[in-house]
């Protein structure tokens, strides 16, 4: 390993932090900007009907990527599921933007998908090999604020770009953006690895055999995907997907997911739990906040949108105070008082539906909740880490990944089937994002969201408390 002393700035771990962080940076930026671009694109596609499987395509195929890249890392380091994420994750931006039908568009997102799927779980391989523990917090931190910038300039250059010069440049230009980071990471990132691999050499791995992992991601996707569909056809032939799918995605979780992940065990299954729970409650919230601002409260989309806009600094600030070695030993409550700070926040919505009360608590509920879900998410994926031996880091990593994106299916994908069941508009359900152009919405139909979402992260308040392992006994 390099030298421990100096922050992740000193100069054995420079090049490969601005590394990292860039590459984090782009998946954000993509994230950001691309949602602004999506109807457009749609729309000059003729494929608006397709709009949702944009999105879901995206989802489900970075299901099965992140199981593949966990294994990838466990048995050979993460540089060439790094590298190969990267490139196909460049790969399928250009195909989105050069494609000529929407069926081209959606496939160029799934390969998007299998790329991100690849470089999330690669990238938490890398601090957990290339960092020793006590920076591994503030790399956490330094993640969280490369969402900070595109959070909030991403929707506005997206739309100028999109205005000005056309919706394809916003997908043609990204992938350019990381070219040099990569570059300057590569030395770094081999040397870690090499590095890592001789301390580890020797060690045997207890992860699961990688084929049998693997086809049991393939029925995780498959099943998240047949779910999304029965979720956007209401009619009854949509029971069949729908079982079908739960009959696939249900074997598949416990088998990826560690043992005692759904029964709340304490230490790794319970920080994973954990990722699920805030992820779902906090992102299906969020998806549906702008719509109910426009559509309820009057708001043009601009402002609804920038009623969000502080919950991405706050996010950084709570990463950045998890990180404090001062804080050190209170890490699990800190996760434990985020949670609650996030079903505050969400607990704070339904209220906005009654006219007397002024839209811009909004703004302040999501600074509350942005501040929570900073404080909680990057604790986890300390703990994670902390909780992984070195030859199972890969396997973990990919666990948790796969809990958050499919809490994100479910949970936002169920939350769009009652919202359009109680006639609350149009939504695509697994997109993470209201459909642009829903106009009419029962208020009733948010409710019906926003309560269900607090509970969640209220439960994942007590849930929290068994982060905490107990001391052993004499």
């Amino acid at each position: 390993m390099p030298a421990t002393d100096g922050g992740v700035l000193s100069r054995p771990y420079r090049a490969l932090t601005f590394g990292i962080v860039s590459v984090v940076l782009m998946i954000a930026f993509e994230a950001t900007a691309v949602s602004t671009a999506m109807p457009v694109a749609a729309r000059d596609l003729h494929g608006v009907g397709l709009y949702a499987f944009a999105f879901s395509g995206y989802f489900t195929t970075s299901l099965l990527a992140m199981v593949v890249s966990g294994q990838w890392c466990d048995r050979g380091g993460p540089l060439a599921p790094l590298a190969t994420g990267i490139a196909g994750f460049g790969a399928g931006l250009v195909v989105s933007g050069t494609a000529q039908s929407m069926g081209v568009f959606v496939l160029g997102r799934a390969v998007q998908g299998l790329g991100g799927g690849l470089v999330i779980v690669a990238l938490y391989v890398v601090v957990g090999r290339a960092y020793p523990e006590r920076l591994r917090p503030a790399v956490m931190a330094a993640f969280s604020a490369s969402w900070v910038v595109p959070s909030i300039v991403g929707p506005l250059v997206s739309g100028t770009v999109t205005q000005h010069l056309g919706w394809r440049w916003v997908f043609l230009a990204i992938p350019v953006l990381v070219v040099l980071p990569l570059a300057v990471m590569l030395p770094a990132l081999r040397r870690a690895t090499r590095e890592a691999a001789a301390a580890q050499r020797g060690e045997s791995s207890a992860a699961r055999p990688a084929g049998r992992r693997i086809w049991w991601a393939g029925a995780l996707a498959c099943g998240a995907a047949l779910l999304q569909y029965a979720g956007q056809d209401l009619r009854p032939l949509s029971v069949l997907p729908a079982v079908a799918g739960a009959g696939l995605l249900v074997p598949a979780a416990l088998r990826l997911l560690p043992r005692g992940t759904f029964r709340a065990v304490r230490g790794l299954p319970t920080v994973v739990l954990m990722r699920g729970i805030a992820a779902g409650s906090f992102f299906a919230a969020e998806s549906f906040v702008p719509l109910m601002l426009v559509t309820q409260r009057g708001l043009s989309p601009t402002l609804a949108g920038l009623s969000l806009s502080g919950g991405g600094l706050t996010w950084a600030l709570g990463s950045y105070l998890q990180s404090r070695p001062r804080l050190e030993p209170f890490r699990e409550r800190l996760a434990q008082a985020g949670m609650a700070l996030t079903a505050a926040a969400i607990g704070t919505l339904p209220f906005v539906l009654i006219h007397s009360v002024p839209p811009w608590i909004v703004a302040v509920a999501w600074c509350a909740g942005g501040l929570g879900m900073g404080l909680t998410i990057s604790v986890l994926s300390v703990l994670m880490l902390r909780l992984s031996p070195p030859a199972e880091a890969g396997t973990n990593s990919a666990a948790l990944q796969v809990a958050d994106s499919l809490s994100n299916v479910l949970i936002v994908g169920g939350a769009g089937t009652v919202f359009t069941a109680l006639g609350g508009g149009s939504v695509g359900a697994a997109t993470g994002a209201a459909v642009a152009g829903a106009t009419t919405g029962h208020p009733a139909a948010f409710a019906a969201v926003f309560v269900p979402t607090a509970v969640i992260a209220l439960a994942g308040t007590l849930v929290a408390a068994r982060l905490r392992t107990r001391p052993a006994r004499g």
